[in-house]
């Protein structure tokens, strides 16, 4: 949780959306509780006068929705974040209708139009475009897939890097056997080749490195030494070419894991948009680091953006 939080605190928009008192308007009645709690940790993080801050408000109130996560038992950081970035969704969304973008954009590439838009979808959703091509008549459809989180393969046990793992995520594979589509021209299961594109870009890009594997009955961490930029991180390649406004991102924010399956221990790096240096935190102990030892094989979640993140300010009403 400390490390996932550190993370968050992190974005400088997504702090400025709750210091700036925006989400008040925006909460639903029903489901305020988490986000009232997350407004009240980035504010103390940020604003507060004590040199320790307690989410126990937030952990209370995550608690009550989640309660495996009030246990004193080991629990994955990703899977915590996916549910944090949700109960703020669902907490501030608005129903939101605008018109099908046609013209001169590709049909294959067009953004599914969505109804519920919130800071966390402003911030962090991006959309996925799979080409479904029958092998046998080669007959082409298209699927969208909306996302929050990126889970990434990581195709050696030994060293890497980020770009090998995306060019991993987004080859074209082939579906056969008991995994063939069914073809709605030939009328029946084929052989199919798929490949993903990014159709829309999120502002910030969350790339989970799946460290966890499973063959069969058969449990393991991989501990590649992946190497990833800190700045210009190309994305490019895999992004629609209609879409290629914000190709570069930098590197804001990173979860380490150190351990095994069943055991281990969360640290985070996270960059100060005010001072613009890199900063440890592990649970209590918090320590300015050089950029060079952001690099390191604990890993396992990378926090990218396309624009430099300003200081947050607190926007005082009129």
């Amino acid at each position: 949780m400390n490390a996932i939080l550190q993370c968050l605190c992190s974005i400088s928009p997504l702090v400025e959306y709750f210091l700036s008192g925006k989400y008040i308007t925006a909460l639903q009645k029903d489901c305020s509780e988490v986000a009232t709690a997350f407004a009240y940790v980035m504010t103390d993080m940020w604003l507060g006068d004590s040199e320790c801050v307690s989410p126990e408000i937030f952990r209370s109130a995550f608690g009550n929705l989640y309660p495996a996560f009030m246990k004193k038992t080991q629990q994955d950081a990703q899977e915590f974040l996916i549910y944090v970035l949700n109960e703020l969704h669902e907490s501030l969304k608005k129903c939101h209708r605008k018109s099908c973008e046609k013209g001169s954009i590709p049909r294959c590439c067009r953004k599914t139009i969505a109804n519920e838009v919130s800071i966390i979808t402003q911030l962090f959703e991006g959309q996925l475009n799979y080409s479904i091509m029958c092998l046998k008549c080669e007959n082409c459809t298209y699927k969208n897939e909306v996302f929050t989180i990126l889970c990434l393969p990581i195709p050696s046990d030994y060293e890497c890097s980020l770009q090998d793992c995306l060019q991993c995520f987004f080859q074209q594979d082939t579906l056969t056997w008991h995994n063939q589509i069914h073809c709605s021209f030939c009328e029946t299961k084929q052989e199919t080749a798929v490949r993903a594109s990014i159709s829309k870009a999120p502002k910030v890009i969350i790339f989970h490195l799946k460290r966890f594997d499973i063959l069969g009955t058969m449990k393991r961490k991989l501990r590649t030494d992946i190497h990833y930029p800190l700045t210009n991180l190309d994305l490019s390649p895999y992004i629609c070419p209609v879409f290629r406004k914000h190709p570069k991102y930098n590197l804001c924010a990173v979860v380490n894991h150190f351990g095994d399956l069943d055991g281990g221990h969360y640290t985070a790096f996270c960059k100060n948009s005010v001072t613009q240096a890199w900063y440890s935190f592990d649970d209590t102990r918090v320590s300015e680091i050089p950029d060079t030892s952001v690099q390191t094989a604990t890993a396992y979640l990378l926090f990218y953006s396309c624009q430099p993140f300003s200081i947050p300010i607190k926007k005082c009403k009129s």
